[in-house]
This record gives C-alpha cells, structure tokens and sequence, in this order.
C-alpha cells in the first residue's frame, strides 16, 4: 500500500496522486456476488431532487459484503484482495470449507493463504469474527454491531480501528476513531484488527474530473448566488453571509444535532465524538 505521483505533465497531474493499489490480487470481482447498482441522481420516487450535486459518474457494480460473520465454525480462506469502487478501504474474497464464497473487509495485513474463522470461541487474532465480550481489553476491532445479530455498522471506512477500553456487565465500552466513546452489548460480534488502505486519506484529487467519476457534481457557494436564490445570496461584490451559515432554505447547516436524544443507542454514548479536551 502506498502513494503514487505522477509527472506533472499537466496541471491536474501535478497535484493528483491515487493508490498503487499494490495489495490487488485479482482485477474481476466474482460474478456470484456482484448485484446491479442502479443511480438516482439524486432523486426519489417521485423525480425530486433530494440529495444535491450528486449525477453522472462511472457504471459500477455493487460487491455483497457479509457484515454478519456469522458462519460459525467453518473456516474460511482468503482467495484473492480486490477492489471496491463502493467504498475506501479493499475487500477480500474469503473460500469456506463447505465451499460457500463471501467478501468481508480486507483488515491492514491480510494475504493469500491466510485462515480466518468466525464464533464465540475462535481466537482474538486479526481477521477473526467474535463476540466482545472475548475480546480481551486494549485490542483494536473493527466492523462492530450496534445490536446483536444485525450486522456491522461501525468501523468500517478504510484505516479504521476503534479499542475495546472497558467490560461492565452486559456492556463493553469502545473508543471509535471520531473520538466517541460508547457503550455495545457484550453479543455484538466485531472483527479483531484494523481495517486496510490507510492511506486513503492521502490521496489528492488533482482535478475536477476526478470527482465528476465519483459521480459528485460541481457545488457553487451560496454568497456567489443572488438573494432569491440562497440565503447568503446579494450584496455589492464579495461580501459575507450576513447570517450564521444557512441551506437554501434557510436551515442551519453547521453544528446542528442530528441524533434523536430519546432514541436508546444514545443513552449509551458515555463521551460524544463533538467533546473538547480541557486544556
């Protein structure tokens, strides 16, 4: 895994870079688990558009990732690392004894050949799939559940880890990269190791183009538009907003709560992941 820069032969190229994607074993996913990705360009059932600056881009193929691990006592072996234009980090293509084929998360060391399992009481070793409250303390997991049996949920972005900091009853406390600290059931089932391609976030853009692949669409400033069009809108030349930033509609748009206090998964965060450190 690594960085590569090209020569600057052009403008973009001078300040682009992607990934040597040197860990990818295979180039073709396997056929059994690909599904068809359908685009909306933003727009729901009804033709609106609901979800701004988001159109075109490439054709992609959605990759079936099993979030449940829950095929208990058969092992399984990596077959081959590929790519997942679906999402940052490399999947692995896993072989099971029953001849069964699944994709999980490709974890930071994962190779060919390697054996991974899945179960109450497999080993805490990277690439394994167990519950926490086996996990012993101090050891960095991934693709955690929020409730029992219903998949991974959190920790699943390329370098991601969180720690399992403390066990308390029916409980273990886990540090999440933002910074959260938050309680899980002991049966969540997370995966031991930190995830691949952690520098992911290394890689530059370099151009527009390359975003318009992503199929993200160009954004223009709200204090760019006239008065009628945006709240931020008007004025003689550059001028500010004149108000605390604001959506088109004149909604809040930074800073704002999002979670729903009443919900239980909220009880159970202990340190939010917005908490400043005293000095």
């Amino acid at each position: 895994m690594g960085i590569k820069y090209y020569r600057p032969t052009s403008a973009g190229r001078r300040l682009g870079s992607v990934s040597d994607f040197a860990e990818i074993t295979r180039e073709s996913p396997e056929k059994s688990l690909t599904r068809p990705k359908n685009r909306t360009g933003g727009r729901n059932q009804r033709g609106r558009i609901t979800s701004r600056h988001r159109g075109g881009g490439e054709k992609r193929k959605y990759r079936v990732i099993d979030f449940l691990r829950d095929k208990d006592g058969i092992p399984g072996r990596v077959a081959a690392i590929e790519y997942d234009p679906n999402r940052s980090c490399r999947i692995a293509l896993l072989h099971y004894a029953d001849g069964e084929k699944r994709y999980i998360l490709a974890t930071k060391n994962v190779a060919v050949g390697q054996t991974v399992h899945s179960g109450p009481g497999v080993e805490p070793v990277e690439g394994n799939c167990l519950p926490l409250g086996s996990i012993p303390l101090g050891i960095y997991v991934h693709n955690v559940e929020l409730r029992p049996g219903s998949g991974a949920q959190l920790v699943r972005s390329a370098g991601g880890q969180a720690q399992v900091a403390a066990k308390e009853g029916d409980h273990v406390t886990l540090m999440l990269p933002s910074g959260e600290v938050r309680k899980v059931h002991v049966r969540c089932r997370a995966t031991v190791g930190q995830i691949g391609n952690i520098e992911h976030n290394l890689v530059r853009l370099g151009k527009a183009g390359r975003m318009r692949h992503k199929g993200r669409r160009p954004e223009v400033r709200g204090s760019a538009m006239s008065p009628y069009a945006h709240p931020h809108g008007g004025g003689e030349g550059r001028s500010g907003e004149g108000r605390k930033p604001s959506s088109p509609w004149g909604k809040l748009t930074k800073g704002g709560k999002t979670r729903n206090p009443r919900k239980l998964s909220g009880r159970l965060i202990i340190r939010g992941r917005t908490h400043k450190k005293r000095k």
